[in-house]
C-alpha cells in the first residue's frame, strides 16, 4: 500500500499544497516562498529518503510566522495520513548530526501522543531574513498534527545556520528510521495493540 498523502490548506493568511511519499526518493519540488525554509525542507526530503512536493505562499510581507507554522501543520498532517495504521513501522527513531562546530540530537516516537521538547538556543537573531525562533514554531505545529513525540536537543554550537541545518538533518534521519517498515514487526509495535 502506498504511503502517500496530499494536504491542501488555504486560509486568509496562507495557501499551501503539500504532498509526501514516504517510500519514494525521486526529486522533490519545494517552493515555500521562504528560501531558507526551502533549503531545510530539501534536507528533510534528501536525508529522510522521501519525496516532498510543496507549493505555498502567505502573508510574508508581514512576517514569516503564519506560513512557517502552517507548513509545520501540513507536514505533520501529511506524515500522519501517509502512515495510515502504522503497521510494521519501527516507531522509534534517533539521530545525532554534526554540522561543523555544532552537534544536534533528535529522538522521536510515532506514538499518537504529540509532544515537543526543544532545547536549542541561537546566538544570532536572523539568518538573512529568516527568524530562527520560527524553527520551534514549525516543529510544534508538526508534532501537534502528526501525533509524534519529538525531542530536539542541541549539544553545542554557535553558528545559527549550522545549528538549524543540523536540527533538520537529524530530524529527517530520525523520522526515516521511525517510519521504516520492519517485516519482523507483526501489527504495530505496542503492547496496547495500537498507536
Amino acid at each position: 500500500m502506498a504511503r502517500k498523502a496530499k494536504i491542501v490548506r488555504k486560509t486568509t493568511e496562507t495557501d499551501i499544497a503539500l504532498e509526501i511519499d514516504l517510500d519514494n526518493t525521486a526529486a522533490s519540488k519545494i517552493a515555500t516562498s521562504i528560501p531558507f525554509l526551502d533549503h531545510m525542507l530539501e534536507l528533510v526530503a534528501r536525508h529522510g529518503f522521501l519525496k516532498l512536493i510543496v507549493h505555498s505562499k502567505g502573508d510574508t510581507q508581514i512576517d514569516d510566522h503564519h506560513l512557517v507554522e502552517d507548513l509545520g501543520i501540513c507536514l505533520g498532517m501529511a506524515v500522519g495520513q501517509a502512515l495510515g495504521k502504522k503497521i510494521g513501522i519501527n516507531r522509534y527513531g534517533a539521530a545525532s548530526v554534526p554540522m561543523d562546530e555544532c552537534l544536534c540530537r533528535v529522538d522521536l516516537d510515532i506514538s499518537g501522543r504529540p509532544y515537543l521538547i526543544y532545547r536549542v538556543k541561537f546566538e544570532r537573531r536572523k539568518i538573512g531574513g529568516f527568524d530562527p525562533a520560527l524553527v520551534k514554531e514549525f516543529f510544534k505545529a508538526f508534532t501537534d498534527h502528526s501525533g509524534i513525540t519529538l525531542h530536539i536537543n542541541l549539544a553545542y554550537g554557535s553558528n545559527s545556520h549550522h545549528i538549524i541545518e543540523a536540527v533538520f538533518k537529524a530530524f529527517a534521519r530520525a523520522l526515516r528510521d521511525a517510519v521504516t517498515v520492519d517485516k519482523k514487526i507483526n501489527g504495530v509495535l505496542s503492547t496496547k495493540g495500537s498507536l
